[in-house]
């Protein structure tokens, strides 16, 4: 039976800055690739965060109906967000610890809302690895923010 995968990865050229997203969505048999799908995106004035967490958003919004699929990200943020972090921020208003305002609520809430239709599973890789789909996820990110670069 295939698995799908969706290796995801954010850029940006200052912090906030003209930033992209990426996203590699790889359908596997073993080790035979069915089918893959690049997609990728930017912003003028975004984060590296924003455009991490729009990577996983577009993957999982990208699908036309429910699946099990698993999301290989090298952001902590992302992985750590969706799947430790949220449940308190939820059940304090949308709060930190320390009561202040998550950042990026706008998508923790679509990134929350997109995982509740799929089965994912969460998977952090250490970036600028040598991860051959992390890599690619990595190129698609800069390509989507070429076009806001000055």
């Amino acid at each position: 039976m295939p698995q799908l995968f969706a290796y995801t990865d954010g850029a940006c050229s200052g912090n906030p800055g003209p930033g992209g997203w990426g996203a590699l969505l790889v359908a596997r048999e073993g080790d035979t690739v069915l089918k893959e799908r690049a997609l990728c995106g930017g912003e003028a004035e975004t984060t590296n965060n924003r455009m991490e967490l729009l990577a996983a958003i577009t993957a999982l919004e990208t699908l036309d109906r429910p699946t099990t699929l698993t999301i290989v990200t090298d952001s902590g943020y992302v992985k750590d967000g969706i799947t430790k972090w949220i449940h308190g921020w939820k059940a304090r208003g949308w709060k930190t610890a320390a009561k202040k305002p998550v950042k990026n609520e706008d998508l923790w809430r679509r990134l929350d809302e997109a995982t509740k239709r799929h089965d994912v599973t969460w998977e952090w890789v250490k970036g600028h690895a040598g991860h051959i789909e992390n890599e690619k996820a990595d190129e698609l990110a800069r390509a989507g923010m070429e076009p806001f670069k000055p």
